[in-house]
């Protein structure tokens, strides 16, 4: 089955953080996919720390060309968005966070997320609490 990841675990990847070790084993074990706005997500974030001086621009760099080069088929968020902002109403969570669920339902998949913000509120309201998981730290 395919797995949907999210920003929150390819950051991981490349990034030494709780829960490192686990979403690098999803790379090895698991067939991954996510919408292609997750390489700009990442971009941004790892942007963000390297202006927060956690990262340097040349590490941002490295990280981002290991994010865009990891073996994830990507889907064109474009899609998917009408079904995201639909997710996001009904979830009361961003049309970002709701478009990688989104994917997960659309293509029958299970989103693993370290979101738990997001996982707590898809909790909430049930219906979809099945196509998620929480990355385990």
């Amino acid at each position: 089955m395919t797995v949907i990841v999210d920003a929150s675990v390819a950051l991981k990847w490349v990034l030494d953080e709780d829960g490192s070790e686990v979403a690098a084993k999803l790379v090895l074990d698991e067939l991954l996919a996510a919408p292609d706005f997750l390489v700009l997500e990442c971009a941004n974030v790892l942007w963000a720390k390297t202006r927060r001086g956690n990262l340097t621009r040349d590490g941002a760099r490295r990280a981002l060309a290991a994010i865009r080069t990891s073996p994830i088929q990507l889907f064109p968020a474009a899609s998917y968005v009408a079904d995201a902002q639909l997710l996001a109403f009904d979830l009361e969570q961003s049309v970002y966070d709701s478009l990688y669920l989104a994917v997960a339902l659309a293509e029958r998949a299970v989103l693993v997320t370290a979101d738990r913000a997001f996982a707590q509120g898809v909790a909430r309201h049930g219906a979809h609490a099945s196509a998620l998981r929480l990355l385990a730290e």
